[in-house]
């Protein structure tokens, strides 16, 4: 196995617990690895760090594995997928859909599964767990009975490591499912859904924020499919707004809405957001809750200040069509953009209006996305609830 080392002091941070060695921390490389090879980490002093995916192309040079890792990759795949399946599967006893899989998250850097009752859509962003995906895909099929598995991959973060923007039907079909995430049923065309069909990440978040609903006015905003409104529904809303600017999950969402037989008044529209609700400003419109769940506004750090500003503004004009003691549930998924920060430009979208808001409720990704304290990068989901007064 080769070896690489680092420049004095950079293990520092791999020491307490985070699992990227960057191209600049390295000194020197003993062999000749090649991209995806696993190889093995050193200080400076040539004492033993770990193991982990080498690749000479990216920023990040190395993905260290955990300390179980002793030579065979198979069994220590096999392993962790276990753990990560027995983790959904004791939070979420009752649901055969969620992630199962979150990437260093679960000690299995550069791979996100998610499982859609026995379909597993995957998505490989390092060259090492591409390199080793066969035994990924066997795993799947003989320890956790898959029946289908696919790859849906975002073509950005793929070029980041060098590897080729594809998807691949690995064995199976590709076909509809229809899941629940506990309460709510849901119908799941892959090949018309966005990421890999459905985002779990929220699941939580929208079961919590049906205790502000009840007997109210509701405005779910980019809804998707629908799950935010489809949970207000549930709750006993006196009405639901669905709108989004993609007429195919406008169709999604209403398809999920008769699915599920829900008796509450729905509206779907297509619009802009940001159009729809200065419209609503111009004609008095106004809402008792709106929920706001937008795409991620900060792609990378440069972008950072113009998110924040288009925090401010969309969180301006929902605040300034709720009702009084109404709720603005809203939400963030640029990983870049930090909680303060968030937090603070819905501060300044009230101080603006003048308007006092209390802040009732953060939260991040649901149970199926665990974080490691030591790697703010597995960490991006930034959930709110204020008050409106």
């Amino acid at each position: 196995m080769s070896k690489i080392f680092l420049k004095k002091f950079e293990d520092n941070r791999l020491k307490n617990g985070h699992l990227w060695v960057f191209s600049n921390e390295v000194q020197t490389i003993d062999g000749s690895p090649e991209n995806g090879d696993i190889i093995e980490v050193c200080n400076s002093k040539g004492d033993h760090i770990g193991s982990g995916f080498y690749n000479k192309n990216s920023l990040i040079a190395v993905r260290l594995l955990s300390s179980s890792y002793h030579g065979n990759f198979r069994e220590y795949a096999k392993h962790h997928l276990q753990l990560a399946y027995n983790l959904r599967n004791s939070v979420y006893p009752s649901r055969m859909s969620f992630r199962f899989c979150f990437s260093e998250s679960d000690l299995m850097p550069g791979l996100i599964i998610d499982k859609y009752n026995s379909t597993f859509v995957l998505q490989v962003y390092s060259f090492g767990m591409q390199k080793n995906i066969n035994d990924v895909i066997s795993i799947l099929k003989e320890e956790f009975r898959a029946k289908n598995v696919f790859s849906r991959n975002e073509p950005y973060f793929r070029k980041l490591e060098g590897l080729p923007e594809e998807e691949t039907l690995y064995f199976g079909n590709i076909e509809e499912e229809i899941i629940d995430d506990g309460k709510i049923r849901y119908k799941i065309n892959f090949s018309q859904s966005q990421k890999t069909g459905f985002y779990f990440d929220q699941c939580d978040n929208r079961e919590f924020s049906e205790r502000f609903v009840k007997d109210r006015s509701v405005h779910d905003a980019f809804c998707n499919s629908g799950g935010f409104g489809l949970h207000a529904c549930f709750a006993g809303a006196s009405s639901v707004d669905f709108l989004d600017s993609s007429e195919m999950e406008i169709s999604n969402a209403e398809s999920n809405y008769n699915l599920n037989n829900i008796s509450a008044q729905a509206s779907f529209i297509k619009d802009d957001v940001f159009d729809y609700l200065e419209k609503c400003y111009s004609t008095g419109k106004k809402y008792d809750v709106i929920i706001l769940d937008p795409p991620a506004f900060a792609k990378n750090k440069k972008s950072v200040p113009a998110a924040l500003k288009g925090y401010e503004k969309l969180n301006k004009l929902a605040l300034q069509i709720i009702n009084k003691d109404g709720y603005l549930i809203t939400s963030s998924c640029s990983h870049h953009v930090s909680i303060d920060d968030f937090i603070n430009s819905i501060n300044k979208a009230a101080s603006k209006l003048q308007i006092n808001i209390q802040m009732l409720y953060t939260n991040g990704a649901s149970l199926d996305h665990p974080q490691l304290p030591a790697m703010p990068e597995t960490g991006y989901l930034k959930f709110a609830v204020f008050n409106v007064m």
